[in-house]
């Protein structure tokens, strides 16, 4: 259906309020069937590029795209592949869940197969006596789960997620990432925004990371995780001495008379020769996650 087209193209974004500048000259392209997480702090412009792909609001200057079709100038068939799920679902509380469902179902003009909101259904755990409860009544949870069984029931072609595992518990963040896959095997797309730095390695292709509205890192995770430092926990069968000089790229953050922790920045070929004239007894490699490479990002903007 959308062949040879991204499913998402950014060029020259900006959206300006008055002196504050939320998104500034982002360009951006999302291919098909990738799990793209888009990462920053609160602030950095996530929300405000997420609502201009929905058309909810229009950019000072620059375009945005969904599998080729103008978010602005031809926003409806642009929302028309697009499953959203908000960081915060404005629900109206005197519907039931499977009334939500249906009613959004009309307004997003695309069938519903009843077998696959079924299905959904079941992979939440919201059973019919649920669904016939009014909203109000839902708990935090509930309202996540339905918010993602609303998202996903039209089999859509891009999924635009804000943090979709928060309020989840272990088992349905675990029938959540089962879902991503079965999409993702269909050649399905996500844009996810998500502050949980193990979920995002987890299911993540690539990540871009904002920082007062500009990329700042534009990587693939596993490119990420080559690149970040590891520790190296080292025990010794005896008492050693540091050494006066170490490998490049080495550098000891605690040193004890049988006890070393490293930090090791790139790969580990090196290390059995340095370590070969130790008496070592134990060695443990803490891999590193992707929040240790991200910290510095988020701390070069708070300065």
């Amino acid at each position: 259906m959308f062949s040879g087209v991204a499913a998402i193209s950014i060029s020259g974004l900006t959206k300006r309020y008055g002196r504050l500048i939320a998104v500034n000259h982002l360009d951006l392209e999302v291919p098909r069937g990738e799990v793209f997480g888009f990462l920053g702090l609160n602030g950095a412009g996530k929300t405000t590029t997420i609502r201009i792909l929905l058309d909810l609001l229009r950019p000072t200057s620059g375009n945005a795209a969904v599998f080729g079709h103008d978010c602005q100038s031809d926003s409806l068939k642009a929302r028309s592949a697009v499953g959203y799920l908000p960081g915060e679902i404005g629900i109206y509380s005197d519907l039931t869940g499977r009334e939500l469902l249906v009613f959004l179902e009309r307004i997003g003009g695309r069938t519903v197969s009843r077998e696959h909101r079924k299905n959904l259904t079941e992979r939440f755990e919201l059973s019919d006596r649920d669904l016939s409860r009014k909203l109000r009544e839902y708990s935090t949870g509930m309202k996540r789960k339905l918010g993602l069984i609303q998202a996903f029931q039209a089999d859509p072609h891009l999924l635009i997620l804000d943090e979709p595992t928060e309020g989840l518990d272990p088992l349905m963040q675990e029938a959540f990432y089962e879902l991503l896959a079965d999409g993702r095997n269909r050649g399905r797309t996500v844009f996810m925004s998500s502050h949980v730095m193990p979920e995002v390695e987890r299911v993540c292709d690539r990540i871009a990371m904002l920082r007062k509205g500009e990329v700042v890192l534009l990587s693939s995770v596993e490119d990420v995780r080559k690149v970040a430092s590891r520790r190296v926990r080292v025990a010794f069968q005896q008492d050693v001495a540091v050494p006066a000089s170490l490998p490049q790229g080495y550098e000891i953050i605690d040193a004890k008379p049988r006890n070393w922790i490293l930090r090791v920045t790139g790969q580990l070929g090196s290390l059995p020769s340095f370590l070969v004239a130790f008496p070592v007894a134990d060695l443990t490699v803490e891999e590193a996650g992707l929040e240790d490479v991200l910290v510095k990002y988020y701390r070069d903007g708070a300065e």
